[in-house]
């Protein structure tokens, strides 16, 4: 037990792991808030919250749905249909816009993240609301991508939906920590997880 203990000790101060460590926190805390908002979200979901938070993912979902109809129609010059939040393509292929794809979940598990990790405060007063504009434009590229492949390629639709474009998000938010770890958190931070300057 004591070996190990050195060991831990060992890997938590020693700078040449910093960056290991900083991956593991990163990895620690998003498994952590995904997690538990899942477990809030099935199990203590009940009014009044549950009403505001319904409230805020309809609206998120609208508002996802107009912003991808207008760069689908706009910028990519798609020819749709609607049925409700539904875009109908040419090929009888289509695409719902439900609570599910709001991204309010990867918005506030951006937005925790950030405020559980080490750094200035003056810094994160900025850099939290651009990271959950970015997270959110993540979101409609995602959409729009389903759409072209919707369009082109349906087959596609089910690997692209439940993998790579899921995937994203993460890339990005990881992306956005990196920046923080790297660039914007460090010039005046004085303790990153297990080592102090």
């Amino acid at each position: 037990m004591n070996k190990v203990y050195k060991k831990l000790k060992f890997f938590y101060q020693d700078p040449g792991y910093r960056q290991v460590r900083g991956v593991l926190w990163f990895v620690v805390i998003t498994l952590g808030i995904h997690y538990s908002y899942r477990f809030w979200a099935q199990n203590f979901h009940y009014w009044p919250i549950q009403l505001w938070m319904n409230d805020m993912t309809r609206a998120m979902a609208t508002l996802v749905f107009d912003q991808s109809v207008w760069v689908n129609r706009h910028l990519l010059n798609i020819s749709m249909t609607f049925t409700g939040q539904c875009m109908w393509f040419d090929n009888g292929s289509g695409i719902s816009i439900n609570s599910s794809c709001s991204g309010d979940k990867q918005i506030i598990q951006f937005a925790l993240l950030m405020l559980l990790y080490p750094g200035p405060w003056k810094h994160k007063l900025w850099f939290i609301p651009m990271g959950m504009i970015i997270v959110h434009l993540t979101n409609i590229l995602r959409i729009v991508l389903l759409s072209v492949i919707s369009n082109f390629e349906p087959q596609w639709m089910k690997i692209a939906h439940d993998t790579v474009l899921r995937a994203m998000f993460y890339v990005v938010i990881f992306a956005l920590w990196v920046w923080w770890v790297e660039r914007v958190g460090k010039s005046d931070r004085r303790e990153v997880i297990g080592e102090k300057r």
